[in-house]
Parts: structure tokens; C-alpha cells; sequence
């Protein structure tokens, strides 16, 4: 029995390190969640919450894989899939309702949908696994749920769009998020379709959206605004790639119970570009599944062969019932329309007439096929499981095959106007192949059948991608003009410059790599050195100057010495040789010859000037690297002053020297701190193999120490005022770069000695 007992506790603790080792997202598992009430009449209490409509929470104990989580809250979500009437309601689960911080691998809320209107169980998970190749989408899979040990069924797992969701895509998670879902869907109005119907006053707008975040009604409105009246400035306002992503995978995946159809399911959040970006949500009802409206041709709803065929530009070729601008506007523009076909060409290319999708399909089918059969509050037959994948089921509508209905709609996209006959991009290169900053970049594209060739390029994740025309002239960086080779150049400013180009002819467009924007090339960036240095440092700053806090905090100037706007992005601080990647600098630009603070206080959630480590006053060293642990300068300092700052003269790339603080100006205006003149100090030999000889007159008791790389004293000694003469031994310290310092009351002097 002991034995049994222990094989137990080991397989447990094994099975635990197996889930802790993958995403809690990972399709290709099933998930055990086991939520515990209190209450017995747990569902009669959830059923109540609902019907208020007010959103509390009823408090239980959860599971994860046999992991718990106490003090989590429970209540039920969606608008159309939980009733009073049902067993298996979806749930929302807060883990940090009442114990702050409280998470699962990350992840503080989970959504886990009841499989309704889907025979098939499959739309939800297979359809976010296709959208994730293209634009942000929430990841998913499936779990089997339990409440109070008793068995509701198998559920898909989808991650909410939050704050986790925000940052791991757009780094941030600090603007304005939208949900676009009025508080009652009117199935016969304009819902969240972003018009501007309710009129000029933002506040019209709050029963039609959500707004997620702790502000952001006027963007919304001045978002709307320039959707609906300025067509020319849509793209300021509006990442409008993603939004024709968004579109290409509605349309081709048969995604209507979307902006699409009743104008809903969908986020928009603003990015640091002040740009909107809309993210795909609630895909439960994809792949055929809701068919009530297109708010086109098919306002009164089609069946499941007008669903193959149905026009991808509806919007623009026919009519609106009720306005959709976000389709119409960006419609009316020609090269949105090629980009946009061209986005669900790859679509169909990469998921349907390569037959991905149904490998996926079939390996998720019978991944679930056990839990399913063991769900008896499924919404449908097991044989309905079994079919649903290549035929109709029919129940209170007929839900399409999966395979019937995506091969019928690839075989209609691939005759569309617009799909065929698509320029053909070949041979992208780059030269020089490893630029450094101010390298003239050219960049060069094999294009055919293409009338015009786009460069789209950022120097910065956080930026909008800029346009320069491709030319096949022999000018700009083109060899030889008509060799259907297309160049573009531009001046390399040493950091990571993303880019992807875009052909196109009178019919069609194409990208490379096919998925962009979303995805796209990447040049690596290299400064020279000198390019941007440690210009100046404060490691005790008593009441020099204070930061926005108002303390007195070390700190430490960088320089662009070049002509050129640099980046900071990819480059790292660090007081630590053996972690040169210990504080990321911010994503930001710094102009030719300005300056950037960045305050070492270890206050790194003061603001992203603020460094996750200190300087230490007894003297250490400082690096700056770039992303591969390449040193772009560093500097090794002695003991410091009070108040005294230690900075290069000449600026910029002389060497460093005690001065009084020019803090974000040039040093060259500083006033030197006079060493002591009855302090002097020298050493030899200088490298030094094992024994090391010093000199020190001195009118004061003085203090010599070797400090090294790290910043450690390896070695301190206190000496009596007058002539001394010495030797150490250093045999024992490794080879490398050391700072030997003396000191004598408030005079310093230090100098470089190298051990081999």
C-alpha cells in the first residue's frame, strides 16, 4: 500500500511538471478544471447573478490541472450561450477576485465557452489557431470541467483580451481598449458598427461599446469621426492592415456573428502609434455556424451554399442595409482592396487548398472524441460530433460541414477577380548584408507582372511602418534599369529596421513574406563604436538635481554622437558583466547629439528612464550592449565624490574625469575637479603578470584598493600619510581589466591596470 501511495505522488508531481512545461493554451491538451462551491446550490445563485445583469461574482475554490487556487470568483458569460435553463453555462473565472496578484502561469482570468451552436466542437479552436498566424488573436484550446466533482462536460479555453493579452502583443497595456458589443444586440439596427449615427456626443456611444479601459471615449469618438468623414486620414487612426486581416479572415472563414453581421465581437485598442487596432474575438460561431445577416445582399440571412459564394467585397460591389464603415471606407481605396485580396489568398493558401486546416481538424477530433462522448450536457448528438466535420447537421439550423463548406468557398475564392493573376516576388536582399550605422542600406526585390513595387520599413517595433517607392530606374540604389530588379536605399541608423514589400498590378497585389504586415523581414542592427556612449555618470548625488520624485537618485547621461537619429530600442545597461542584459533601455529615439538620463535607482516602475539597479559610490563598472551582448562602450570608475559628477572630456569621446555635473549638456563647459596636488600616485609594470609597484606621496593617511570589472574590491589597504613605496601581489586575480584607486580625504585617484 505505501508503495502504491508513493507511484501515486509521483506520478501527480510528474503530471504537474509535464502541464507546468507547455502553455496553459496548449491545443493539443485537454485542460482539468475543477471549480468548488461552498454552496450546493451553486447554480441557482450563479442563475440569479445572471438575471441581475450586474456581473458579481460568486466565490469558490479552482483547480488547474490539479493546482488550487483559492478565493477566485466565479459568475457566467456570453450574451446569447448561458440561460437559467441550462446545465453547461460558460464561465468566467477571476483567480485575482479577493487574493491580489493571484495567477495561473500568468494568465489572472479565464473564459471557458460551452461548445453551443457548434455540433462539431471544433469551429472555436481551429478557427483562433488559424487567425494567430495573421493578427493578434486570443490563443485556445479545451478542458474538461467539473463543478463540485460533478462532470459538466468538455468546454473550449480561450484567453480573454486584457491586460496579459495587450502586452504580449503590443507591449503595453496602458491605452484605450474598446470592446465593440452593444448592451442589447438589435437585429434590426447598426449595433457597434463604429458610424456615426448616435451623433457628436461620445456619450451617445456608451450603450454600444464597452469601453474596457479607465478612459478613452473621446478617442473613440475622434476615431469614428475620421472613419466615417476623412477618409485621407484613416491610417493615422487605424492600423488598417490588421483591419483588412480582420475582414480577409471573417469572409473566408465564414465568421458572421461578427462585425460583419450584427456589427459586434470585436476589440479595437489604441497602440503607441495612436493607432486603433482591431482584434478578432468569439469565433464560436465561425466556419458557417451563424448565417442571420450579412447586412448586404444576404440582410435576411443565406444558406450554407450562398455561404460559399458569398462576395468578399460585398460592401463595396453592392449595398449596405445598415452602414459598415470600417469595411466601406477602406473599400473605396483601390490598393486596400488588393491588399486585402491578397490577404485572403494566403488564407486559403496556407490553410485550405493545402488541406492544413482539415490535418488540423481531424487531429483535434480525435484528441476531444473521448471527452466528448463522456459530456452528457452536449448541445448535440455524439453521432452529430462524428458528422459535423465533413456534413451538415441538422438541429434548429443547419450547421455546414466544415469540409463541405471550406473546400466550396476556397474553390469560389480562387476564381475571384483579384485572387489569380497576382505579381510574383522573388530574391528579397539586402546590402550591405551586415550594415552599421550611417551605411547606405539598399534593399533590393526580383518583381514580376508587378506595375509598382513598395518598400514598407520601420527603424521601431513601436512606429508605423513607412512607404518608399521601389524603383527599377537605375537610380537609388538600382543597378540596371529594366531588369525587373526593383531597389530602394535609405541611411542605416545602426539599430533593428523591420520591413516587407508589397507588388501590385491593375487587378491584384502580393506580399513578401506573405503574412504581413504581421509578420516581416528583420535587418539586424550594429552601431559603431562611439555611436552612443556613456558620457556621463552621478554614482553620489547628495542634492545635485532630482529626479520627477524629487530624489537625489544616481545617474548616468548617454550620447548620440552621430548626425543621425538613433534608437535606443535593443540596446541594454547593466552593472554586471555576466548579465549585460540586465535593464532595457526604452524603445525610444534619441535625435543626433542629444542626451538620455536614465536614473539608476532600482525604481524601474517609476518610469522607463528609471534602471533596475544602483550605482555603487566605492567605484564599479557600467556597460551598454545591444540585444546579441555586443559592447557598444562601458566605462570602469573609481571610488566617487559627493557631488561630483565623472564625465569624458573632450565631450563625447574624451576620456573620463572628475567634473562639476553637466547634467544633459555638453561637458566641454564643465569645471574640472583639481586633483590634490600633494597627492601622487603611480604603478608599474602596467600590464602586470604577478607583482605590482606603487608610489604614493600623500600629505594625508590614504586608502588603495583594486577594483574589479564587477565593480568587487578585491583588494584595500589603509597607509599612513608621507612617501610610500609598495608592492602587491596580483598573482591570484584573474586576467583582466582592474581600477586601482587611492584616496586621500576628498582627492581620488585612480588608474587602469590590465592583469595577464
Amino acid at each position: 500500500m505505501i508503495c502504491r501511495a508513493v507511484l501515486c505522488i509521483l506520478l501527480f508531481f510528474s503530471s504537474m511538471m509535464l502541464f507546468a512545461q507547455e502553455g496553459f493554451y496548449s491545443t493539443d491538451t485537454i485542460r482539468d478544471i475543477r471549480i468548488m462551491f461552498a454552496q450546493s446550490n451553486w447554480d441557482e445563485i450563479l442563475d440569479s447573478l445572471y438575471v441581475a445583469g450586474d456581473k458579481e461574482r460568486m466565490q469558490a475554490t479552482l483547480f488547474i490541472d490539479g493546482i488550487q487556487y483559492d478565493s477566485v470568483g466565479v459568475r457566467y458569460k456570453g450574451y446569447s450561450s448561458a440561460s437559467v435553463d441550462r446545465v453547461k453555462n460558460p464561465f468566467n473565472i477571476k483567480l485575482n477576485y479577493l487574493i491580489e496578484g493571484q495567477d495561473h502561469q500568468g494568465i489572472d482570468k479565464i473564459k471557458l465557452s460551452n461548445v453551443i451552436q457548434d455540433p462539431s466542437f471544433l469551429r472555436e479552436v481551429l478557427s483562433y489557431e488559424i487567425a494567430r498566424k495573421y493578427m493578434p488573436a486570443s490563443e485556445s484550446n479545451f478542458a474538461n470541467v467539473y463543478v463540485n466533482d460533478t462532470l459538466l462536460g468538455l468546454y473550449s479555453n480561450v484567453e480573454a483580451v486584457n491586460n496579459e493579452f495587450l502586452e504580449k502583443h503590443f507591449t503595453t497595456a496602458d491605452n484605450v481598449l474598446v470592446k465593440g458589443n452593444p448592451e442589447t444586440v438589435d437585429l434590426y439596427g447598426e449595433n457597434s458598427n463604429l458610424s456615426q449615427t448616435p451623433g457628436m456626443d461620445s456619450l451617445a456611444y456608451t450603450s454600444l461599446y464597452s469601453m474596457q479601459s479607465d478612459y478613452g471615449w473621446t478617442a473613440l469618438y475622434n476615431f469614428i469621426d475620421t472613419l466615417n468623414n476623412h477618409e485621407a486620414d484613416i491610417d493615422k487612426v487605424l492600423n488598417v492592415d490588421q483591419a483588412l486581416w480582420l475582414h480577409a479572415l471573417n469572409y473566408t472563414l465564414i465568421n458572421f456573428d461578427s462585425y460583419v453581421g450584427y456589427a459586434q465581437n470585436y476589440y479595437l485598442y489604441k497602440d503607441k502609434a495612436g493607432r486603433f487596432n482591431p482584434i478578432i474575438w468569439d469565433l464560436n460561431m465561425s466556419l458557417g455556424s451563424f448565417r442571420l445577416t450579412d447586412a448586404s445582399v444576404y440582410f435576411d440571412g443565406f444558406s450554407i451554399e450562398q455561404a460559399k459564394t458569398l462576395d468578399p467585397l460585398s460592401h463595396y460591389n453592392e449595398f449596405s442595409v445598415f452602414p459598415r464603415p470600417l469595411l466601406r471606407k477602406l473599400f473605396n481605396t483601390s490598393r486596400y482592396r488588393k491588399m486585402y485580396l491578397a490577404h485572403i489568398r494566403t488564407i486559403v493558401q496556407e490553410n485550405i487548398s493545402n488541406q492544413a486546416y482539415l490535418i488540423r481538424a481531424e487531429t483535434l477530433h480525435q484528441l476531444i472524441d473521448e471527452s466528448v462522448q463522456n459530456d452528457a450536457n452536449k448541445f448535440y448528438t455524439y453521432a452529430d460530433f462524428q458528422n459535423n466535420l465533413y456534413g451538415t447537421v441538422s438541429d434548429f439550423i443547419d450547421y455546414p460541414g466544415i469540409v463541405d463548406l471550406m473546400e466550396g468557398r476556397a474553390a469560389y475564392l480562387s476564381g475571384y477577380l483579384g485572387f489569380q493573376g497576382a505579381p510574383d516576388i522573388e530574391n528579397v536582399s539586402v546590402f550591405p548584408e551586415a550594415p552599421v550605422s550611417n551605411d547606405m542600406l539598399v534593399i533590393t526585390v526580383q518583381a514580376s507582372n508587378a506595375s509598382e513595387v513598395i518598400l514598407f520599413y520601420r527603424t521601431r517595433p513601436d512606429i508605423v511602418f513607412e512607404e518608399l517607392l521601389m524603383n527599377d530606374e537605375g537610380i537609388d540604389g538600382d543597378a540596371l534599369a529594366g531588369d525587373g530588379i526593383f531597389s530602394s536605399q535609405f541611411l542605416f541608423q545602426g539599430r533593428d529596421v523591420d520591413y516587407y514589400i508589397y507588388a501590385e498590378n491593375d487587378s491584384s497585389a502580393a506580399f513578401s513574406p506573405q503574412r504581413a504586415a504581421y509578420e516581416y523581414f528583420t535587418i539586424e542592427g550594429q552601431l559603431n563604436p562611439g555611436d552612443i556612449v556613456i558620457n556621463e555618470l552621478m554614482a553620489s548625488n547628495v542634492d545635485v538635481v532630482a529626479d520627477a520624485d524629487g530624489a537625489y537618485d544616481d545617474w548616468i547621461e548617454l550620447l548620440n554622437t552621430t548626425a543621425n537619429e538613433l534608437s535606443l530600442g535593443g540596446l541594454y545597461l547593466s552593472d554586471d558583466a555576466t548579465n549585460l542584459s540586465k535593464w532595457a533601455l526604452p524603445n525610444q529615439a534619441l535625435p543626433a547629439g542629444s542626451y538620455f538620463i536614465i536614473w539608476a535607482d532600482s525604481e524601474d516602475a517609476q518610469g522607463s528612464s528609471h534602471a533596475n539597479f544602483k550605482l555603487s559610490s566605492a567605484g564599479e563598472a557600467l556597460f551598454l550592449s545591444d540585444a546579441h551582448q555586443v559592447l557598444i562602450d562601458s566605462v570602469l570608475f573609481p571610488e566617487q565624490i559627493e557631488n561630483v559628477s565623472y564625465g569624458r572630456i573632450p565631450n563625447g569621446f574624451g576620456d573620463f574625469t572628475f567634473l562639476s555635473p553637466t547634467f544633459e549638456k555638453s561637458n566641454d563647459g564643465a569645471n574640472l575637479i583639481p586633483l590634490d596636488d600633494a597627492l601622487v600616485f603611480n604603478l608599474y609594470p602596467n600590464p602586470v603578470l604577478d607583482v605590482l609597484y606603487f608610489e604614493i606621496e600623500s600629505q594625508s593617511n590614504s586608502t588603495i584598493q583594486i577594483i574589479d570589472v564587477l565593480g568587487r574590491v578585491v583588494f584595500k589597504s589603509d597607509l599612513s600619510a608621507g612617501i610610500i613605496t609598495g608592492e602587491l601581489s596580483v598573482s591570484d586575480l584573474n586576467a583582466g581589466l582592474y581600477v586601482v584607486s587611492v584616496r586621500s580625504n576628498d582627492t581620488v585617484m585612480s588608474k587602469k591596470m590590465v592583469k595577464r
